[in-house]
This record gives C-alpha cells, sequence and structure tokens, in this order.
C-alpha cells in the first residue's frame, strides 16, 4: 500500500492518479491498434480519448459521490467531490460516462459506431488492470478476511488493521484477482477482435465477460456494508449492476448477430 509515491514540497504523486492514467494510455494504444486491423484511421481513438477520459472520469466519480454521499462526502468540503487523485471512482459509472460521450462524439464525426465500439473494448481491459492495481497501493477495495496463504495485510491505520488492534487482519487481494483476470480477459478479447464476425461483437462480449469478472471477484470483497451471498439472494451493488450489464451485453450480441444475417441474407 502505497498512495503517495513521492511528495515534492506541497506538491504529491498519488499513486491512484498515476495508474488510472496509465491504464488509460495503454488502453489507447490497444485500441490503435485494432483501428488498423478494422480498417480505420489509428489516430481515431487518440481524436476520441479527451472525450472518453473526461466522461469515464465524470462518470466514475458522479457514482461514487451518489453511492458513498452519506459516508464520505455529508457534512464535508464540496471541494472533495473533486478530488478523484485520491481514489472514489467506481467503473460501473466510468463506463456509462464513457460511453455516453463516445457515442455523443462518434455520431457527430458519423463513424461506424459498433465497429469503433469493439476497437475500443479490449482497451478497456486492459486498462483496468493498471486502475485495479491503483486500488490495490490506494489501499481501497479491499477482501474479506482469508486464512489462504496469498492473503495480503494493509498497514497500521488501514480498515483491516485498526490503530487498536495488535496485529493486522490478512484479507482476500481481491484488487489483484480482478487485475489478473482483466489482463487474461484483454488478451482474449483480442483474438476475438481479429476473428469477429460482425459489428458490435467483441464489445458485447466484454460487457457479459466483465459482468462475469467482476461478479466472482464482489464474493470476495470486504468493504461493503452488504456481504455477497448469492446463494441466498444477497448481492453487493456491483454485483445488481454486473447483472444489469450482462443482460446487456447479450441483448447487444443477439441484435447485432440478427443485423449480421439479414444482411448476408439481402445480398444472397
Amino acid at each position: 500500500m502505497k498512495p503517495i509515491l513521492f511528495q515534492m514540497g506541497s506538491y504529491s504523486l498519488h499513486t491512484f492518479g498515476l495508474m488510472v492514467g496509465l491504464g488509460f494510455l495503454l488502453g489507447l494504444w490497444a485500441a490503435s491498434r485494432n483501428a488498423l486491423r478494422a480498417g480505420l484511421d489509428p489516430q481515431l481513438t487518440y481524436d476520441l480519448s479527451p472525450w472518453l477520459i473526461l466522461g469515464g472520469l465524470v462518470g466514475a466519480r458522479a457514482l461514487y459521490v451518489f453511492s458513498y454521499w452519506d459516508r464520505d462526502f455529508a457534512g464535508q468540503p464540496w471541494t472533495d467531490i473533486f478530488a478523484i487523485w485520491q481514489g472514489g471512482l467506481v467503473f460501473y459509472g466510468g463506463l456509462i460516462g464513457g460511453t455516453a460521450a463516445g457515442v455523443f462524439r462518434v455520431t457527430q464525426l458519423r463513424l461506424p459506431l459498433w465497429r469503433v465500439a469493439d476497437v475500443l473494448a479490449p482497451g478497456v481491459a486492459l486498462g483496468h488492470v493498471f486502475g485495479r492495481l491503483g486500488c490495490l497501493l490506494n489501499g481501497c477495495c479491499h477482501g474479506r478476511p482469508t486464512l489462504l496463504p496469498w492473503g495480503i495485510t494493509y498497514p497500521h491505520g488501514h480498515v483491516t488493521f485498526p490503530t487498536t488492534a495488535a496485529s493486522a487482519i490478512a484479507v482476500h487481494p481481491t484488487p489483484i484477482y480482478e487485475s489478473l483476470l482483466n489482463l487474461a480477459f484483454f488478451a482474449l478479447l483480442m483474438v476475438i477482435h481479429r476473428r469477429r464476425r460482425f459489428d458490435g461483437q467483441v464489445f458485447g462480449i466484454y460487457l457479459i465477460g466483465y459482468a462475469l469478472i467482476r461478479s466472482f471477484c464482489e464474493l470476495f470483497r470486504g468493504d461493503y456494508s452488504v456481504v455477497s451471498d448469492p446463494l441466498h439472494g444477497t448481492l453487493t451493488p456491483g454485483q445488481w449492476t454486473s447483472l444489469l450489464t450482462g443482460v446487456l451485453g447479450i441483448a447487444l450480441l443477439v441484435w447485432r448477430k440478427s443485423v449480421s444475417d439479414g444482411r448476408v441474407t439481402s445480398n444472397t
């Protein structure tokens, strides 16, 4: 855990912000490679980047503030709402905000929307790898207590190691779980992108795949007031959102496949 990478006078470089920024850059790099394969100008991804970054950050922060207003913001200075470098971003909010901004800009430029979405999707998974590493270094999104040998401990003063406690509690390294799963998912999406059969296929698979990854990792999260117990009907907010995201992904695949099949039929 290292929330601040280094400090120079009054300036502090926050590790979380650095990792999120690195994730954005590497995600755009992956998208530029896919754009070339999809017959699009690789420069397109960098032209879209200000929209995607701004929309993603606004959406991620807005959903976090809405979700944790009573706990983190009520009675605090209003400027705390904008302190994103300290952490406090909800990925699904970022996905919604980035998607909305991207759709607006792609429509403005009259580009093929679903082809562009397929180009960007693997990069989202890659960027999330570094975002979750930022969570690990920031000390947020921690897991439940565990006796497994790969359990990790946080330093004194962390919520898992209160100042009154004699020793730290080992917890699941949930940010690492999600980071590794997203890395493997990125590699899979890059392969799928090369073999895609219709526009929207990669993005639809991304929505379904990430919903599964997130739902799995939520089983081990320990930073919610709600403890995940799907067998008894108890889901975390992340799992409820994943359920909706997965359904949307399936609907998107069915719709885009039917559109593609209709075009093939009309041309034969």
